[in-house]
């Protein structure tokens, strides 16, 4: 497991359906190694916080194995690493062997796995195509974001060690499923809104399902 590419990069404006709108998803690697603190790498910045960004999404992971699947289905589309907005191209790492909460180590930095990606109508913009947010998540193939616990460096090349397995082992891939396609898995809705590794904001959208399933019941 290692990473193979570091991406960053700062807001800019583009044009999309007659708008202007700001966006950081436009990622580009970066040489060297680069300092990684609890909001963000180093040279990296996002545009809405009040949708991206923050502690617990730092850095979003994306892994290297999915990109040919995707040259597959978009052949008129150049797939540079960091085309999907991912701080962090990586191998080994999958959202079904990945769990939230697990602990991993890159360079001298350590993280948290915390939640999916969920894509926002920026993924659009960066691909120019409508339909890229709902392909996207019904691919399953969502990557990942992580909290830094720990600040440190990175760079590309460096492996990837797991410190910890989450106890729970509710992997990303459980959770983006719950989302999207197995809405009604009672058993996994209780083990996710209880999973304190999840954000709140997940937990209590799960909560909510799960009363108002319960109720129809």
């Amino acid at each position: 497991m290692e990473v193979i590419s570091i991406n960053v990069g700062l807001p800019r404006n583009v044009e999309w359906q007659g708008q202007t709108i700001q966006t950081s998803i436009f990622k580009e690697p970066v040489s060297g190694r680069v300092q990684v603190k609890s909001l963000n790498v180093e040279g990296d910045r996002q545009s809405d916080l009040t949708v991206h960004g923050g502690a617990d999404k730092a850095v979003y992971v994306y892994p290297r194995e999915h990109y040919p699947l995707w040259a597959a289905e978009l052949p008129e589309i150049d797939l540079p690493c960091g085309a999907f907005g991912e701080n962090f191209t990586t191998t080994g790492l999958s959202e079904s062997n990945v769990h939230i909460g697990d602990r991993l180590r890159i360079g001298t930095a350590e993280f948290v796995v915390t939640q999916p990606r969920m894509p926002c109508f920026k993924l659009s913009i960066r691909f120019k195509r409508a339909d890229m947010v709902k392909r996207f998540l019904h691919s399953g193939r969502t990557g990942f974001y992580m909290a830094v616990s720990r600040d440190g460096e990175a760079g590309a090349g460096d492996a990837i060690s797991v410190i910890e397995k989450h106890p729970e082992a509710i992997a990303v891939a459980d959770v983006v499923s719950l989302y999207a396609a197995d809405q009604n898995n009672q058993d996994l809705l209780r083990r996710v809104s209880r999973l304190t590794a999840l954000p709140e904001g997940w937990r209590d959208y799960f909560r909510k399902r799960l009363r108002r399933n319960d109720h129809h019941d």
